[in-house]
């Protein structure tokens, strides 16, 4: 995932800075709880969305402290690619990115990467935080309509085309009947504005901002209901040294997202401490579509296998077969987590 603006913003932070931020103190660095073991720190990659609403909490209201857990939390400019580069090398120990062609290809080439639960996935009803647009005055009224014409995607191996192509199937048509051009999310607006694009893969808060200013309207909306968006990855050395550490991290997270799934969106310290980390206006978070933050953790496979599927049929993997994703996947650690919260996670939809 890449750091959403408002429309004209800039993409965050460069790799130099990040790496130079988690070898810092930082005001973000929470410390163990009182009389508790001390813990190594887990330094976490973030994206600054509503998405990772659920770790911005566990932090400021101090879950991780709570839990034992000592976790600075840092903020990305980079690709998911870069994310899972930088897990597996060990220069962070954990972070969140999305279920791209990059996650797929490492762990089938056997980079130190865990899999330890979900961040997000699209809803399957109320307002789409990934609707597709179409700009004002282009005259397209369906997505038939759309043959031929240019669209914006983000660059190929992620949702930003996965999205895409799933929309265009609710009205007949392939990627191969479309012109793709790669445009990042900040360039969106001024490219549908300008007429350069017909379309666009958009997502909050750049949806609604689009909206507000009249540059596009929503064409389709839950084509991607229920898509899994983004896991948490741990450097896998790490985490064999460290389960106990690993798993206060995720008993801090779950019980975020458990706080969010009950109506915490509402409460209006959190809606506060949200909008700090996305640098967004707190009653923007009253408007866009938000994502779901499963309070279980678990991941639907069936949603994961289709994106590989997708992927594999573009040509943007790099090995023949499967990744056997759940391979890379500690749900012992997770139920560990769930466990000491005094609940069992729900099984997985797909996981039979």
């Amino acid at each position: 995932m890449r750091r959403r603006t408002l429309l004209f913003g800039s993409i965050g932070l460069a790799a130099t800075t990040l790496l130079a931020a988690c070898g810092s103190g930082g005001e973000q660095a929470a410390t163990s709880g009182a009389g508790a073991k001390e813990s190594p720190e887990i330094t976490f990659l973030y994206s600054p969305y509503a998405d990772y609403g659920a770790f911005f909490l566990a932090q400021d209201k101090g879950y991780f402290a709570q839990m034992g857990a000592k976790v600075k939390l840092v903020p990305k400019g980079g690709s998911s690619g870069e994310t899972y580069q930088l897990v597996s090398a060990g220069n962070v120990v954990a972070g969140g990115a999305s279920w791209g062609a990059g996650l797929f290809n490492a762990v089938k080439s056997g980079a130190s990467l865990s899999v330890l639960s979900s961040v997000s996935r699209v809803p399957k009803d109320g307002r789409d935080p990934s609707p597709f647009m179409v700009a004002v005055g282009s005259g397209v009224k369906k997505v038939a309509d759309l043959r031929g014409k240019k669209i914006g995607v983000p660059g190929p191996g992620g949702f930003g085309a996965y999205s895409v192509a799933l929309a265009l199937k609710t009205g007949g048509l392939t990627l191969k009947d479309v012109e793709l051009t790669n445009i990042s999310p900040p360039d969106t607006g001024p490219a549908m504005a300008n007429g350069a694009i017909a379309a666009a893969w958009t997502i909050e808060p750049m949806s609604t901002a689009l909206e507000e200013k009249k540059i596009a309207t929503r064409l389709v909306e839950h084509h991607a209901a229920g898509t899994e968006l983004g896991a948490v990855v741990f450097n896998t050395d790490f985490l064999k040294k460290n389960e106990d550490a690993v798993v206060k991290f995720l008993a801090a997270y779950l019980k975020a997202a458990d706080e969010l799934a009950s109506g915490g969106w509402k409460d209006p310290a959190n809606k506060a401490i949200i909008a700090k980390y996305t640098d967004l206006p707190v009653e923007m978070l009253d408007r866009i579509g938000l994502t779901e933050n499963d309070p279980t953790g678990d991941i639907d496979w069936n949603s994961v296998s289709l994106q590989e599927q997708f992927f594999r049929e573009q040509g943007d993997l790099e090995y023949d077969g499967n990744a056997d994703m759940q391979s890379a996947f500690r749900k012992d650690l997770l139920d560990r987590a769930s466990a000491s919260l005094g609940s069992t996670p729900a099984a997985s939809p797909s996981n039979g």
